[in-house]
């Protein structure tokens, strides 16, 4: 029902604990592992006012969506999965996970998904945790993104100008990008894709064999999700080979790059939101008619008008759950939030008109989710299972009971 909402790190820290709650409350998250990277690669940043590293990455991890929340899994994974046939990749805001458990309860099979590991370090994260393993990781990132180097890639798109017209602007850039994928000879293109997404050999004669004998498709319909990074990739090359992207950023700043994958993600999500300026200027290019993408400091100002909202009811009202407080957003249109829903999920104005469930039924139900979890048997060797498939997926999440000031389940659950 929520929308499905990705974020940068840059909106996350600009939040206060209440806007956080309200913002898993309302949306669905989609977290990418570059935010989880991100995130660790704080503990290698000198802080300013007198904050540790440790108490900066801690308080970002409990901003974190962990109620309402995936961990994507890394784009590399996808896109290789998609490449050798192993699973295809839905260009929608449908969650995404790469490490679910096959079971079975009586005659129906399932999907278990346990906390992931990203999960679980920004639990530990939350509480000033951090494994050795972790901090050197942190260390490798800030190193790799501080030094990433464009000048040979820079001199080799440049050289495609000469017989191609340079691009005047970011939009121009992606058309032309787009016009390269899909017009040049069809197989010219798909080796060229994959040697600029750095896919193994093996994988790159796999997927040449398949693609042949599907009759050679055009990429959109066999690959969609390797010609969406290889559009992103493409435009990114020749944007900064035309000056329109910066080669280089200050010292200790990650490069643009970084700021660049965040778009491997696009296509999982309804809204994307972020305070970054180069993802302003970018986002906007890629999205289908069926996504928005909103500056980081209106959502926040929303958010922060919902809470005072709520905060200004009667104080026994304040003390609910909030998804007993506020099921789905006020009806009025004046809130950003409100039309987000009436865009991406136009269906919950009805919805919310429905009666709640009943006492006993929100029993079952809870008894039914506890049966799922601790009775379903894991399938050794399953065969392939489409996620249409399945009849049941039960999502573990370790949650706050409240977050900010705002509860979020009750005391006895």
């Amino acid at each position: 029902m929520e929308p499905m909402l990705i974020f940068d790190k840059s909106f996350l820290q600009s939040l206060n604990p209440d806007e956080a709650a309200l913002l898993d409350h309302f949306f669905a998250t989609c977290i990418t592992p570059l935010f989880f990277v991100e995130t660790l690669a704080d503990l290698e940043k000198e802080v300013r006012r007198g904050r540790t590293p440790e108490q900066v990455v801690g308080n970002l991890a409990y901003k974190t969506p962990d109620m309402n929340s995936h961990v994507s899994p890394h784009h590399t994974w996808m896109l290789l999965s998609e490449l050798r046939g192993e699973q295809d990749v839905a260009m929608d805001a449908r969650m995404r996970r790469a490490d679910g458990t096959v079971v079975q309860l009586n005659d129906q099979q399932g999907l278990i998904y346990r906390a992931s590991k990203e999960e679980e370090a920004f639990v530990r994260w939350q509480r000033g945790e951090f494994l050795d393993l972790e901090r050197q990781i942190a260390k490798e990132w800030r190193k790799g993104v501080s030094s990433i180097d464009n000048s040979q890639a820079y001199e080799t798109f440049r050289k495609l100008y000469a017989s191609f017209r340079k691009p005047k602007d970011l939009k121009d850039a992606k058309d032309i990008a787009e016009i390269l994928v899909d017009l040049l000879q069809e197989e010219i293109s798909f080796r060229f894709g994959m040697t600029l997404l750095q896919i193994p050999t093996d994988v790159q004669s796999s997927a040449l064999a398949r693609w042949s004998a599907h009759g050679k498709q055009p990429l959109g319909t066999f690959a969609p999700y390797f010609r969406h990074m290889f559009v992103v990739e493409l435009f990114y090359y020749l944007a900064v080979a035309a000056d329109l992207i910066a080669r280089v950023r200050p010292a200790g700043k990650a490069d643009n790059k970084v700021d660049i994958a965040y778009l491997y993600y696009l296509p999982f999500c309804k809204v994307f939101v972020s305070s970054d300026n180069l993802h302003e200027r970018v986002v906007p290019l890629f999205l289908r008619e069926d996504q928005s993408f909103i500056k980081g400091p209106l959502l926040k100002a929303d958010l922060n008008k919902l809470d005072e909202r709520f905060d200004a009811l009667p104080e026994e009202t304040r003390a609910k759950p909030l998804y007993i407080l506020a099921p789905y957003p006020p009806a009025d249109d004046l809130f950003l939030v409100t039309r987000l829903w009436d865009q991406h999920s136009p269906n919950w104005r009805e919805e919310s008109k429905k009666p709640e469930l009943s006492i006993e039924l929100q029993k079952e139900l809870l008894e039914l989710t506890k049966r799922l979890s601790e009775q379903s048997k894991p399938i050794e060797h399953p065969g392939p299972l489409r996620i249409e498939d399945v009849q049941y997926i039960h999502v573990s999440h370790q949650v706050f009971r409240k977050k900010g000031k705002w509860t979020r389940v009750p005391p006895d659950a």
